[in-house]
């Protein structure tokens, strides 16, 4: 696990909507009910500043770990790098970034001419025919770098016969775990890149307000997701709500039995859209008709609980201080303990993938870190009844946990604040 002080600092990220999000993004269009438009034509992208200042600090990294080169393979990795993104397969490709900021491509030689579509221009691609050893050109460039002794980091989501490849065919290589690498720089995210997922998650909300504003007995879990669907489409991304109806809410990642709406029945929607690859991820629970008793005690305790770990939510703290302040409030409300009714961790990192690292749960002491963007997403499920989740992702600023994309859910009949 990687100590606090293995995590540089990105200093005040506090972006607000109304703030740096129409500097950095661009003008963006306002969404409602009635007439949703693009919101994301006026997005700026990536530049090659932002990958120079990433490549910059893996190799600040690799220096304090004494790594002298990471090999990234097909995957988030790959992408937040070095912008290219390239599919897993038999075949291995990949950047070898290194110390001495010469970027090497391993590449198969039938691809070439398409990974140079992608690879930016004046890198170094190194090709391999069929019958040949992919393994031992990354040998020759560790040779080339000097260090063909030297340790090699290793992304997390390289395939093990890559590792085992490296292994057998270029020996005296040291392999090392990347991660402390790739998760040192992805952990933390600049203030672009918190603009980016505070544009995913607000789109996503307004796409679930649009989504509820057209519930009808009867419809079909699909019916809605459907809808969901089509409202991000209007606002210019892919995005995805996937609903759960009646006893179906109790699953936390739903069932698989189709329930047609009825009236009385808790609704649980979870899904979301990316922004320049940056994701957002939103759950909301309401209820089709007149809720009950128990159904606003529930969800009043599961918002509470999510208040308290977005004050929790501060740089220092550690990661599983921030899951046991959401898991006290649900236990001393009578629904413990440990995971007896909140069955799962507070929460996960998020940023280019939908889960990534780190995690807020018990166990993990990391301290969090300015700039880090979690899911806050605590829950009560009470098998054969009904669930309730609330869900939105934050990011670490100096006064706590910020919500991301705004419009937090007030009550089981209002699940959003007015944008």
């Amino acid at each position: 696990m990687i100590s606090r002080r293995h995590f540089l600092k990105t200093g005040g990220l506090a972006v607000t909507l109304a703030g740096c999000v129409p500097k950095i993004l661009g003008q963006t269009g306002s969404a409602s009910s009635a007439t949703l438009e693009n919101m994301v034509s006026g997005v700026k992208p990536l530049g090659p500043e932002d990958y120079e200042a990433r490549l910059e600090k893996a190799r600040r990294l690799m220096a304090e770990f004494k790594i002298d080169a990471l090999f990234l393979t097909g995957g988030a990795d790959l992408v937040y790098f070095t912008s290219v993104s390239w599919w897993t397969s038999e075949r291995p490709f990949g950047a070898l970034v290194n110390r001495q900021g010469r970027t090497v491509w391993v590449c198969p030689a039938f691809e070439k001419e398409r990974a140079k579509e992608l690879i930016p221009a004046g890198q170094e691609v190194r090709v391999w025919e069929e019958h040949e050893s992919p393994y031992k050109l990354i040998g020759g460039a560790m040779d080339d770098l000097g260090v063909r002794a030297g340790r090699l980091g290793i992304s997390p989501s390289t395939n093990a016969f890559i590792v085992f490849g490296i292994k057998q065919d270029v020996p005296g290589l040291e392999l090392v775990p990347g991660a402390i690498i790739t998760e040192a720089c992805r952990g933390t995210k600049t203030a672009k890149e918190i603009a980016y997922m505070d544009l995913a998650n607000k789109i996503t909300k307004l796409a679930y307000r649009e989504g509820f504003n057209k519930l009808r007995e009867g419809m079909s879990q699909r019916d809605l997701s459907g809808l969901i669907s089509a409202a991000h489409q209007k606002m210019g991304v892919s995005g995805s709500g996937g609903p759960q109806f009646g006893l179906g809410t109790a699953f936390p990642h739903g069932s698989r039995v189709p329930r047609p709406l009825r009236d009385g029945d808790v609704i649980v929607v979870d899904g979301g859209c990316g922004v320049e690859g940056f994701r957002s991820d939103v759950t909301r629970t309401i209820v089709f008709g007149e809720s009950s008793d128990k159904q606003r005690k529930i969800w009043d305790i599961v918002k509470k609980a999510q208040t308290a770990a977005l004050k929790a939510a501060r740089p220092g703290a550690g990661c599983e201080d921030v899951d046991a302040a959401a898991r006290n409030v649900v236990e001393d409300a009578g629904y413990g303990p440990g995971y007896k009714y909140f069955v799962h961790r507070l929460g996960h990192g998020i940023g280019l993938e939908g889960h990534e690292y780190p995690y807020l749960v018990k166990g993990n002491k990391l301290k969090l870190e300015l700039g880090m963007t979690f899911s806050n997403e605590p829950g009560i499920y009470i098998y054969g009844d009904f669930g309730v989740r609330t869900e939105d992702c934050m990011v670490v600023t100096e006064n706590g946990g910020r919500i991301l994309g705004g419009m937090e859910a007030v009550s089981i009949e209002q699940p959003f604040a007015e944008t």
